[in-house]
């Protein structure tokens, strides 16, 4: 009995061919963004810093975050699906191994992609917070953080004031003030009673008048802070699961393009996409 020796092929050394995975990677975040901002567009962005933002249902944000989800699902399953049929065959068609390496390169595609994502979110937060630095004073903080720029708009709201006076100094401890509406204690007495003092000062009003403004400013504020940690809360577990669910759909996605890529059998759910084309096509 004799044994033959089969010599694997030099590319068969090389676990991860790059090119595949580059390509997935950037397939995949180029349909990411288009994704994203037509829901954005559509008014399905999972968070905003807009006031009209915060009368939004929960019906609503649970939507923005399903889209989320569904938009990742698409685009790293379109990446992974990319990196595993331009990828080499290597070995006997629907092996084991070459399912493996099919469902590596789709997964090494979903994390080359979302780092691009990050390295372009981190850009986009760098030069939107540098724009704002050159464009607002040193002492200005509430452009920076325009949480509870309404709060404050209605807290000093007056017809009397000359409107090219500046309230920079007065907003900004009115802020740091008011963002303790979600401490256990929330806003000390001696807070308010200067609150009131200021609001007094600054607009006219009397001080019956100027407590009932705070009170109702510091109920707005700490009702806006619970439902921007709601939605900020809603956007963690979203990009969480788009993230996990994107890295499971980049490796079946992988798999399937290599059983493609070999001549093998694809999935039902792919079956039914290419039976669905079909007619699409035979009816046009």
């Amino acid at each position: 009995m004799t044994v033959e020796t089969v010599v694997p092929p030099s590319k068969d050394w090389c676990y991860v061919e790059w090119t595949p995975v580059v390509a997935g990677a950037f397939c995949a975040a180029a349909l990411s963004v288009i994704l994203v901002s037509f829901g954005v567009a559509v008014g399905l962005g999972v968070s905003s810093t807009s006031p009209t933002w915060r009368d939004a249902s929960a019906a609503l944000a649970l939507l923005s975050g399903i889209y989320l989800i569904l938009q990742a699902i698409i685009s790293f399953g379109l990446g992974g699906y990319i990196a595993g049929r331009a990828r080499a065959a290597i070995g006997a068609p629907e092996s084991e191994e070459v399912e493996r390496r099919d469902g590596l390169h789709g997964l090494a595609s979903w994390a080359l992609s979302v780092l691009l994502g990050a390295v372009l979110a981190s850009l986009i937060g760098a030069s939107t917070v540098n724009r704002l630095a050159t464009r607002t004073p040193i002492a200005d903080t509430t452009a920076a953080e325009p949480l509870l720029s309404y709060e404050l708009d209605k807290l000093f709201r007056s017809a009397r004031r000359s409107p090219n006076t500046d309230m920079s100094a007065e907003r900004g401890e009115a802020r740091r003030i008011l963002m303790t509406t979600s401490s256990h204690s929330g806003v000390s007495n001696d807070d308010r009673t200067h609150l009131i003092q200021q609001v007094a000062a600054t607009t006219g009003l009397s001080p019956q008048e100027s407590e009932r403004r705070v009170d109702g400013i510091i109920a707005d504020s700490k009702t806006a802070i619970a439902r921007t940690r709601r939605s900020s809360i809603i956007v963690a577990f979203s990009i969480a699961a788009a993230t996990l669910l994107g890295a499971v759909a980049a490796w079946a996605a992988a798999c399937a393009g290599g059983r493609h890529r070999d001549g093998g059998p694809l999935p039902e759910w792919m079956v039914g996409f290419n039976k669905l084309g079909g007619g699409r096509a035979a009816n046009l």
